[in-house]
This record gives C-alpha cells, sequence and structure tokens, in this order.
C-alpha cells in the first residue's frame, strides 16, 4: 500500500474516531447549557448550508468555520462559565457541519472526506488547547482579563490555523506527491486571505458572547458576511480574467497554428512541473498564464509552422515567435510578468528565469509526442519515452537538466490530468 494513502487513511480515521467519541459521549452525559449549544449549532449549520465554494476553494464555508471555532473558544457566556468542554465542542461542530452540508451531499457538491476530517481534527486541536484551561481558572490567573487573555487567545488562533495548515498541506502531498515545502508554503499564504477574516471572527464571536451572550452571534458575523461577499466577487473576476487568457490561447488553435489541446496540457503540465520545483502559489499561477500564452506569438506569422512544434524550427525562428509572442501578451493587461515569460522561453536556459526554462521544455516535450505517426494528445508510452531521451540530448544548451529530470517524475507518477504515466529512462 502507497504512504499517501496509509496518510490519508489515518487522517480520516482519526477525525472519524474523534467525531465518534465525542458523539457519543454528548449522547451519554447531556448537553451542557444547551442554548448556547443551540445557537452556535444554528449558526455552523446555516454557514455550511450557505456555502458557495469555487471548486478548490481554501475555505468555501466561513461562517461555519468561525462560529466552529468560537465555540471552541467560548469560556463563559454572558459572565457565567462555559463548561461545555472538548468533546461537546467537537459533537456541537461536527453534527451541526453534517445538518448543514448534508443538502449539498445529496446533490453531488458537498465538501470532500478531507476536508470534513480537517475540519473535525482543527476544531479538537482548539478546544483541546483552550476548554481544559479556561473552566480551572489557569488562564485568568496567569493573564488576567485584559490585553494578555486576548493575545493568547491570537497565539491560539495562529496554532490552529497551523494545525489546519499542516493537515492540508499532509493530504495533499499524500494525494499528488508533491514536495511538503511549497505545499505547507501555499497554504499558510492562504491564511492570509479569507482564512485570517475566519480567524477574526471566531475570536471576537468568543469575546462577544462572553460578555452579552449567545444573541450577539446574528451581529458579529455581518462583517465576515461582507467579507465573504468580497472576496467571492474577487475570485469572481480572477475566474473571468482566467477564462480571458484561456480564449486567447484558444485563438492559436481555432487558426490552425497549434493541434487541438496543445496550449491546455503545456499548461497544466508545467503547473506541475513548477509545483514539483518548489514555485509558489502567485509563481504558478504566472506559470500558467504564461503556459497557456506561449505560442500566441504564432497568430503574427504569414506562414503557420507545420504542425505548430516550434521546438523543431532553428533557434532564430524559436526566439522571433517568442518575441512576436511577448508584444502581443504585454497588449492584453496581463502582468508583465507572463510577458517575460513567453518572450524568453526560446533563450538559452543559463539565461532564462526558471518559469521560462519550464515553458520551453514542457513545450518541447508537447511537441515531440504530438509529432510523427502513432503519436496524438500527449503521445504514448514509447513516444514519451522517446521526447525525454531527446531533452536529455539537449540539456547541453536548450533544457536544464533538472527541469528534464523534475518533468520525468512528473510524467512517472501519472503527470498532469491527460498525460500518460511513463517510466523514466
Amino acid at each position: 500500500m502507497r504512504p499517501g494513502v496509509l496518510t490519508v487513511g489515518a487522517v480520516r480515521t482519526a477525525a472519524l474516531l474523534l467525531g465518534l467519541a465525542a458523539l457519543g459521549s454528548t449522547l451519554r452525559h447531556g448537553i451542557d447549557r444547551p442554548g448556547t449549544a443551540l445557537a452556535f449549532g444554528a449558526l455552523v449549520a446555516l454557514g455550511a448550508l450557505a456555502r458557495r465554494g469555487a471548486p478548490g476553494e481554501r475555505e468555501p464555508a466561513p461562517l461555519a468555520a468561525a462560529g466552529a471555532l468560537a465555540y471552541a473558544l467560548l469560556g463563559e457566556s454572558a459572565g457565567s462559565p462555559a463548561t461545555h468542554g472538548v468533546l461537546q465542542t467537537v459533537a456541537v461542530a461536527t453534527a451541526a457541519g453534517l445538518a448543514g452540508t448534508a443538502p449539498h451531499l445529496v446533490r453531488g457538491r458537498g465538501p470532500g472526506p478531507d476536508h470534513l476530517a480537517r475540519r473535525v481534527l482543527t476544531i479538537g486541536f482548539a478546544a483541546l488547547c483552550f476548554q481544559p484551561l479556561h473552566p480551572s481558572g489557569a488562564v485568568v490567573r496567569h493573564l488576567g482579563e485584559g490585553p494578555p487573555y486576548v493575545l493568547s487567545l491570537g497565539l491560539l488562533l495562529l496554532l490552529t490555523a497551523l494545525c489546519d495548515a499542516v493537515l492540508a498541506a499532509l493530504l495533499l502531498r499524500a494525494r499528488t506527491g508533491f514536495p511538503y515545502g511549497p505545499l505547507l508554503r501555499d497554504e499558510l499564504r492562504a491564511l492570509l486571505g479569507i482564512g485570517s477574516a475566519v480567524c477574526a471572527t471566531g475570536a471576537v464571536m468568543a469575546l462577544g458572547v462572553a460578555a452579552a451572550g449567545p444573541w450577539a452571534l446574528p451581529v458579529l458575523a455581518v462583517p465576515l458576511l461582507l467579507t465573504q461577499v468580497s472576496h467571492r466577487r474577487y475570485e469572481a473576476v480572477r475566474t473571468v480574467n482566467r477564462q480571458t487568457i484561456a480564449s486567447l490561447a484558444r485563438a492559436t488553435e481555432v487558426a490552425g497554428c497549434t493541434p487541438p489541446g496543445h496550449a491546455r496540457r503545456v499548461a497544466a503540465l508545467s503547473t506541475a512541473v513548477g509545483r514539483e520545483l518548489g514555485l509558489s502559489g502567485t509563481e504558478l499561477t504566472v506559470l500558467e498564464h504564461a503556459a497557456l500564452m506561449h505560442d500566441i506569438g504564432q497568430l503574427s506569422l504569414v506562414d503557420p509552422v507545420e504542425g505548430g512544434a516550434t521546438a523543431l524550427l532553428p533557434a532564430e525562428e524559436q526566439r522571433r515567435i517568442a518575441l512576436l509572442g511577448g508584444a502581443v501578451v504585454r497588449r492584453t493587461g496581463v502582468p508583465p510578468a507572463v510577458a517575460v515569460i513567453v518572450e524568453r522561453q526560446a533563450d538559452p536556459y543559463r539565461e532564462q528565469p526558471l518559469p521560462a526554462r519550464i515553458v520551453r521544455t514542457v513545450n518541447a516535450y508537447d511537441d515531440l509526442t504530438s509529432t510523427g505517426p502513432g503519436t496524438g494528445a500527449g503521445g504514448g508510452a514509447g513516444a514519451a519515452l522517446d521526447a525525454l531521451e531527446r531533452l536529455r540530448l539537449g540539456t547541453a544548451r536548450d533544457h536544464h537538466p533538472d527541469v528534464v529530470e523534475c518533468l520525468a517524475r512528473v510524467l512517472a507518477r501519472g503527470g498532469a490530468s491527460g498525460m500518460t504515466p511513463v517510466v523514466p529512462g
């Protein structure tokens, strides 16, 4: 059995056991302060029901996450001590989350088991760090109820966010085989967006309910709802930009300059190679856009390249097409870094930035596996091995050895969607 399968299974099993133990304990001993538990459970359920996250969005239900986190950090309710404990916290958050998620699961649009496991374990971690200390008075006795107490909450939020990021990167590493370091870095950077709003709202809710009771929850949820709306609009703008870039990239296929699917394959495989080499989320976005538009310079040619395979042209002609493409890209309004990659994709690799090296090598691989008899989109295993061998022979000037070997590793694991797994030779 692969280590990745064991990792995913271990995380899911731990979450399942924690959830069952929490639900069993709560059913056996009853619910402490049922009114407060009902208020937070309703908030979590409504937040999960209102989830409208796009595919791949890190936190599709921020209101539910903030409500569960606030319940884990709740030490008092309207001035009275809250003694619900760790297991009831997990039970309420899990049951309410499942209740709100059920309609989405029925329609096949609910969160995956990995996301649910992360939620259970993260809330359990936050509750375990806070609940045993607050009823005993240890936190207030040593820190007081002023700024030091708020700072302690901030530290706990930081540790909880780190726990969630570690779990998310661990699960993604187990599924993709990508290096753990860059994945964790991307998860931590993602926390600066909607993740920071969730943490801040969770802390404010806990403090607000401690002073005013559960009636404060609807008012305290408003800022997060407004932040969520703004975040979704920002994501919508990013989606439109990407669709525009993809449409421009397809112009070369519509014009007959490149084979169907070439830009999409190069972009998908370039992103996989870039992630393997440790590029961050922003760098991967720039790389993907450049890979999608790397052949757009062919639209300026009087005579189209046969088969669209620029990797088979003389170096001078490749350089001219790259410069033409860079000039076109600069007029589209995309970030200048995208145009730089398109312009420099035909330079000797010692003079190229890493993203340009990746685009050049992956483009050459797709050109080599998509031309000639017996080859098709992505090429077969034999064509892939032949292409990798030709790329290795070109490491003196055209292709960086590290990029070629990284490409071989990605292909050996199955590469990007639609690529043929090969054994590096």
